[in-house]
């Protein structure tokens, strides 16, 4: 997985209740665990901009209800710093759910902006955002 630019600060913990960005289905889901995550022994983990996560359906349609999916951080709330010096804060917290390991997204479109962080690493992602920031 190919390394962002941006120095990305601890954004969402894990059990934080997120919306879905995308026409998946899915309206709110819960951060489970963050996949490739390198941290010290017994230290919680935590998602930033851009990461790999696994995420449980709260709420959406009834047959995805229940359900645990990969998705894609797209937005973080937490302000973050890019390397030309600007900092990046978003109105919402949100992810895109794939469909497999590779990166392709389940939804057609994402609605709102995406972050330049997910063009770089997940490009089939943010290829269906309307804006990326």
């Amino acid at each position: 997985m190919k390394a962002i630019t941006a120095r990305a600060t601890r954004g969402l913990n894990l059990g934080a209740n997120v919306i879905t960005a995308d026409n998946s289905g899915a309206k709110i889901v819960r951060i489970v665990s963050v996949k490739r995550l390198k941290a010290a022994k017994g230290r919680q983990g935590f998602a930033k901009i851009s990461d790999f996560v696994k995420v449980s359906v709260k709420k959406g349609i009834p047959d995805m209800k229940g359900k645990v999916f990969d998705a894609i951080v797209i937005r973080i709330k937490k302000p973050y710093r890019r390397p030309n010096g600007e900092r990046v804060a978003f109105e919402d917290n949100a992810v895109a759910i794939l469909k497999d390991d590779k990166g392709n997204p389940k939804g057609t479109q994402i609605k709102g902006p995406v972050a330049r962080e997910v063009l770089e690493r997940w490009p089939s992602v943010a290829k269906l955002a309307s804006v990326v920031y």
